[in-house]
């Protein structure tokens, strides 16, 4: 017998699906494909744990001819996925996230806690 699960919902904060439409279509799909999967419960192929949150933070990375792009979401609440931040990373040396990108994904963060909780989650 087939079980089908309902996907958590997506909860975008603060500017990242404006950020998103303006990537390249190749780095939307990929992005939406691991949102996706996200959402289902799973852990897509490109998403990689960012180190040094209180609460599991995922980072998934797409590559096009144009740069490197990361999306950087949390499921640590029951009923949705948190997509925190969504950038272009504009440095050329390391792989690491840019510091100024750790602390807004910070402050985003303990955004999708205060709306988690008016939530009940």
């Amino acid at each position: 017998m087939l079980v089908r699960r309902q996907p958590r919902r997506l909860v975008w904060l603060v500017d990242s699906l404006d950020s998103l439409r303006g990537f390249p279509a190749s780095v939307r799909e990929k992005f939406g494909f691991a949102l996706y999967q996200a959402q289902m419960g799973e852990t897509g192929e490109n998403v990689k744990p960012l180190h040094g949150f209180e609460v599991p933070v995922w980072e998934v990375r797409a590559t096009d001819s144009s740069g490197t792009y990361r999306a950087a979401y949390v499921v640590h609440f029951s009923d949705a996925v948190y997509v925190l931040h969504v950038f272009q990373k504009k440095s050329t040396s390391g792989v690491s996230t840019p510091k100024r990108e750790i602390d807004l994904i910070r402050k985003r963060l303990s955004l999708a806690r205060a709306l988690a909780g008016k939530r009940g989650d």
